[in-house]
């Protein structure tokens, strides 16, 4: 296959909504390039880019896929990205690495949840976009209502360059404002014809309108708008390119995708106005803020931003370069771990074909197999730039967690080496092997994303898993005084076990005094791991026990509080007076006094006014204004405080408190309330005392699970 240059490079990612056209619109791409010469469907199972068992399965998008169509002399790499919301890790992956985003819409339906989703990451990003109104061919196709809702939700940048003559099950024409012409469809085939003489008014209004629109992205251009009251197509073209680089203008374009009309036309304008990568406005930094300016010349810089397993090459990585070139056998350094790597060979994708060439020049997306130790963000140099570290993309914080254990004990092993394969492949996965609660805990985007997993397991792995609510972190703790004391004896023949060990505990506020009814003759002060403190004072007076004998008292004390003697959570906020006890000549040891202290402050705490503390969480909903009432009852009925409330647009943020054992599940309320398209954030604020009927509740079901156990 041809090498191609930077210049003659486009790099693209499909995004919007689910079931929009956007696998469809790709493979009609590579149809127009002649990649193809017969275009598949979703529904035949035979398109480039949904070529994964679960998407034959599912018939729609779960990963990224990477592709590409020549026309007019360009390479354009297309990235057709997942249109559900679950998959949003996906996209601001391919967001990173692109110049552009082409956001299919349906004319049916206008803006939806995915469409909405994408213009938040390209805003984020920076990324230009290009609108394209799909299924313009469909019965209850409506492109003025799907126009007026994009201009409604994103702005008056939203700038129609096309727009039908007969839209609905006759579509085959567009007048375009740009190539001031009637395109005609027929066959595949795209003719240009002088605008009839009905749309020649609002055509000419609607270009003028867009040349001042245009113009305004460049000051020359706007002189020269002022002194001749137009500008020449070439003047045209170079204003547009410069809008939708600064994201100044958002165009919309018409398209059947699913019967090949407009989309050369798509791919025609993509290559003529979306900037190669060394002609952009805004370069992709390093770390360190250096510039890279996608010059093959320069040192190389390639950035890993997708990977993915295949049961026959391993691991593949897909790579953006932004300087440079990349070459077969090229030795290269992994600049996040100084690691040497050889790049065996540099493959240009179209789905799941692949095909090698000799090198990639600065600006192409293409992937490469065998690299020993290069994962998602990491950044690959020579030896001469180590320092040009690519920015890492910034994956979405999941915000559905499930407790993942093997159904069979044999298969732990198993299992989670197949989530950490899920989690490295999937950065908007995450895990944890929670010591607190015992239990691995996977984070992921929604019920959806869950459901991906769950298939993968059973399907590619071959593994029974269950999935369960993850345990919430309760606090312990105490809110009186109280004394214990407990006799440790045990005679088995010879030496025997004996401690004895009085004690007072009092519960912990921060500037409270060090100071006891006791005399304390030491205090030592433990922040502890899980939050809280622990006052350790030992109070003995004559010697009723060695000094040697306190730290095993104290890990006694300690074994207790990580594993609470109310629910089995940790303990915290307690202050510990050792006053009392008793030693034997012979049979007292540290085990004894361990086992003496930990039994002392069992007793204690029961007597103390225990308490449970449960983690509060501040909470940042974001939903359409008309939904949120609905979702502030439904708040209220997960025992969360509003604090208040702030409205942007047609959207109306409420920020709320919200313990955590609430607010499991919640994605998928939020979603159900609002049409999918509220969002939601939730940071740790506080520990705060459970109300008493959630205390009592508590209690019994951790007596109930301790009988059974039993």
């Amino acid at each position: 296959m041809k090498v191609y240059q930077t210049s003659d490079i486009r790099n693209i990612a499909i995004v919007g909504g689910a079931k929009s056209g956007k696998t469809t619109m790709a493979e009609a791409m590579a149809f127009c390039g002649g990649l193809i010469n017969r275009r598949g469907s979703v529904d035949t199972k035979n398109t480039i880019s949904d070529y994964r068992d679960i998407e034959l399965d599912r018939k729609y998008s779960v990963e990224t896929s990477l592709m590409y169509t020549e026309f007019g002399g360009k390479k354009v790499n297309i990235l057709d990205v997942p249109g559900f919301a679950d998959y949003q890790g996906e996209l601001a992956a391919a967001l990173n690495v692109v110049e552009a985003a082409v956001v299919v819409v349906n004319a049916q339906s206008g803006v939806e949840v995915g469409t909405e989703v994408a213009y938040r990451y390209t805003s984020k990003l920076g990324t230009p976009m290009i609108y394209v109104i799909n299924h313009l061919d469909a019965e209850k196709a409506n492109f003025d209502d799907s126009v007026n809702q994009l201009k409604d939700f994103f702005g008056s940048k939203c700038t129609v360059l096309q727009f039908p003559v007969n839209q609905g099950l006759g579509f085959n024409q567009v007048v375009d404002i740009v190539a001031n012409k009637l395109l005609t469809f027929k066959d595949g085939k795209m003719t240009a014809s002088d605008i009839p003489a009905e749309f020649a008014d609002r055509a000419e209004e609607m270009r003028m309108a867009l040349v001042e629109e245009a113009a305004a992205a460049d000051d020359e251009l706007m002189e020269k708008y002022f002194e001749n009251g137009d500008l020449t197509p070439e003047e045209l073209s170079k204003a547009l390119r410069l809008a939708i680089d600064k994201r100044d203008l958002f165009p919309i374009l018409c398209s059947s995708a699913k019967e090949n009309m407009g989309v050369e036309r798509i791919l025609e304008f993509i290559c003529q106005n979306v900037p190669a990568p060394n002609e952009v406005a805004n370069f992709k930094k390093t770390k360190a803020g250096k510039e890279l300016k996608c010059d093959s010349a320069n040192p190389t810089v390639a950035f890993a931003f997708k990977s993915a397993k295949d049961k026959n090459l391993g691991e593949i990585t897909y790579l953006r370069l932004y300087d440079g070139e990349l070459a077969e056998a090229q030795d290269v350094i992994n600049s996040c771990n100084q690691s040497k790597e050889r790049v065996s060979q540099v493959l240009i994708c179209s789905g799941k074909d692949r095909q090698r060439v000799e090198k990639a020049c600065a600006g192409d997306i293409i992937c490469t197999i065998k690299l020993k130790d290069v994962k998602i963000n990491h950044t690959l140099t020579t030896p001469k730039n180590t320092d040009d570290e690519v920015c890492e993309i910034e994956f979405p914080t999941p915000i559905y967690t499930v407790a993942v254990k093997a159904a069979n004990n044999n298969d732990d092993e198993k299992v989670g080496a197949a989530l950490k394969d899920l989690c490295n492949t999937d950065r908007s996965l995450s895990l944890e092997n929670s010591r607190e609660l015992r239990q691995v805990i996977l984070g992921c985007q929604g019920e959806l994303h869950l459901n991906t997993v769950k298939w993968y397991f059973e399907n590619q792995y071959k593994l029974a898993v269950n999935f369960t609510a993850p345990n919430v972190p309760y606090r312990e703790t105490i809110t009186k005084s109280a004394e214990a004391m407990y006799r440790h004896k045990k005679q088995s023949g010879g030496s025997g076990q004996f401690g004895e060990v009085h004690m007072l505990i009092e519960p912990y506020y921060e500037g409270m005094p060090n100071q006891t009814k006791y005399p304390i003759r030491d205090t030592q002060e433990y922040n502890l791991d899980w939050g809280g403190k622990l006052i350790f004072n030992n109070c003995i007076v004559g010697g009723s026990i060695d000094a040697r004998f306190m730290p095993a008292i104290l890990k006694g004390i300690m074994e207790k509080m990580e594993q609470g003697p109310l629910t089995g959570s940790y303990a915290r906020d307690i202050v510990v007076n050792i006053y009392d006890g008793k030693m034997h000549p012979v049979d007292s040891n540290e085990t004894a006094f361990k086992i003496a202290g930990r039994t002392a402050f069992r007793e204690a705490f029961k007597l103390a006014g225990p308490k449970i503390k449960e983690p509060i969480y501040d909470v940042a909903v974001t939903v359409p204004t008309e939904s949120q009432g609905g979702v502030m009852t439904d708040l209220q009925g997960r025992r969360a405080i509003v604090m208040g409330m702030d409205a942007e647009g047609k959207y109306t943020t409420l920020r709320a408190k919200a313990p955590l054992a609430e607010m499991n599940r919640y994605c998928t309320a939020l979603s159900s309330l609002t049409s999918g398209r509220g969002t939601f954030t939730m940071t740790f604020s506080s520990y705060e005392l459970v109300p008493t009927d959630v205390q009592q509740a508590l209690l019994k079901a951790y007596e109930e699970a301790a009988a059974d156990e039993e």
